[in-house]
């Protein structure tokens, strides 16, 4: 009897995340998988401030290579589900293993610009399967 019980409510556990998955916006749930993802030991994004020294984990949103000014760049924002920040690799054209939806977990000293964004300069980082 107990084990009847037991899987009617896996049942209705299952039934109901399947009608959540429904009627969620997408971009809710892929933050959610994120934010699953993501338990690395890593701060929230939303809880990280400037001049802190931070661990952040997630997915990259873009990848983008700058070239104006002097010195090239690479540019990627990562995205944890809570929030985003931006990882900027100074002198750099390319980074073998980062593109749009790579996992990573970035380590290094947040700043803050002027619109109010968050960044990391020169990160350490850690590509995740």
């Amino acid at each position: 009897m107990a084990r009847a019980v037991r899987e009617a409510g896996t049942g209705s556990r299952r039934l109901q995340g399947w009608l959540r998955r429904l009627a969620v916006p997408s971009q809710e749930l892929f933050a959610e998988e994120i934010r699953r993802e993501s338990d690395l030991g890593a701060a929230p994004i939303d809880q990280v401030r400037a001049r802190e020294l931070a661990v952040v984990a997630g997915r990259l949103k873009t990848v983008v290579l700058r070239t104006d000014g002097r010195s090239p760049s690479v540019e990627a924002e990562l995205f944890d589900g809570t929030g985003q920040v931006a990882l900027v690799w100074m002198g750099r054209r390319r980074i073998v293993g980062l593109e749009a939806g790579t996992r990573l977990v970035a380590r290094g000293r947040v700043a803050q610009l002027g619109d109010g964004r968050l960044v990391i300069y020169n990160p350490t980082y850690e590509l995740r399967p």
